[in-house]
């Protein structure tokens, strides 16, 4: 498969001179289909990781799982997480363990410590061993064990490619990003769970569709309204106290629903009205090629997007000023010795 063709998008200075450079690409499309702003190669690819959970929450949604067992609006957020494996975090998957009649045994994702940097240091001062519940992947694969159990389905092998969740999950994310299954490429995530690659303009595609799901059958539009509706409400849930997706969320105030993946990538849902009264939703799809390890490029080149966009005011900006899309490059002693900053204009159809 081809190498995307990626642009500078993010670049660091000391003094006058360019250090180093972040490349990428991106891509901006609209709910019927219509790529609209791009940088790099809107038609490279790359894995989903994490973005790609709302979309593995769809079909059991759609299913009306939610409702079958009594979940939550939190609950159906956490599904959709990348949490930061707080108290609260823990206890809400817990919580959906206890519904769908299954203990935290049967998670298949794998142990780490929380991200949340406070609540790890708790754990190991009380000598407390991570759980896979503190996993940042656990909400999702609870929601993938209550779609066993809704479907009565084998929950030992609930991450097989050929399992009944495993299919429905991969017709359901083609079906919104405009592609057949035989099309999305399968790869196996961090968490073990399959994940997919898709061209970064059908992934925009699909994420514009999840925010503005209108043409869409009933009752998929009526899933992805109930996902967005609880992933808005309760942005801590999706991310955790102090993230870029959490805090974005709140600033933007339900106009804007973020989620990032892992090695640099980064969806976003400009929901209807986000723009202007009247301004259609619109999705974007981003990915820092070189994966982002040092955790600044995706955030500044996101604010880059949608300042250019218009869809942050000033004090939307000046909120999440720490994220960029320009920041200070200081040394061990605190001196300011260069910025980083986004190198890029968004090239429109």
């Amino acid at each position: 498969m081809p190498t995307p063709a990626y642009a500078p998008l993010y670049e660091l200075t000391r003094g006058r001179i360019v250090e180093s450079v972040h490349f990428g690409a991106l891509a901006v499309a609209d709910a019927a289909g219509n790529l609209l702003a791009w940088a790099g190669d809107p038609h490279g690819q790359a894995y989903l990781r994490s973005t790609a959970k709302p979309f593995q929450a769809l079909p059991f949604i759609e299913a009306g799982g939610h409702a079958h067992f009594g979940f939550t609006q939190e609950e159906i957020a956490l599904i959709c997480a990348s949490h930061t494996g707080t108290d609260r975090h823990a206890a809400a998957a817990a919580g959906i363990q206890a519904k769908i009649g299954l203990g935290e045994d049967a998670l298949q994702c794998g142990v780490h410590p929380p991200y949340d940097s406070q609540t790890a240091e708790r754990l190991e001062a009380a000598g407390e061993e991570p759980t896979p519940n503190r996993h940042n992947c656990s909400g999702k694969h609870t929601g993938m064990l209550a779609h066993t159990a809704l479907k009565g389905a084998p929950t030992d092998t609930y991450l097989k490619h050929d399992h009944p969740v495993q299919k429905a999950i991969l017709g359901a994310f083609a079906g919104m990003c405009g592609l057949e299954p035989a099309q999305v490429e399968i790869g196996i995530d961090g968490c073990s769970a399959p994940n997919f690659s898709v061209p970064f303009f059908n992934a925009a595609w699909g994420l514009a569709r999840l925010a503005g799901p209108d043409e869409l059958d009933e009752p998929r539009a009526a899933a992805c309204r109930t996902i967005t509706a609880a992933m808005l409400a309760h942005p801590e849930m999706v991310s955790g106290p102090g993230t870029f997706d959490t805090d974005l969320m709140l600033a933007a105030g339900g106009r804007i629903l973020t989620k990032g993946g892992a090695e640099g990538y980064q969806g976003v849902c400009l929901m209807p009205g986000a723009l202007a009264p009247d301004s259609p939703a619109l999705g974007i799809a981003i990915k820092i090629s070189d994966g982002d390890r040092r955790g600044w490029a995706r955030p500044a080149v996101t604010l880059a997007v949608l300042a250019e966009l218009g869809a942050l005011s000033e004090a939307g900006l000046l909120a999440l000023a720490k994220y960029g899309p320009r920041r200070e490059v200081t040394n061990w002693r605190g001196l300011v010795v260069g910025e980083a900053r986004s190198c890029f204009t968004l090239e429109r159809a």
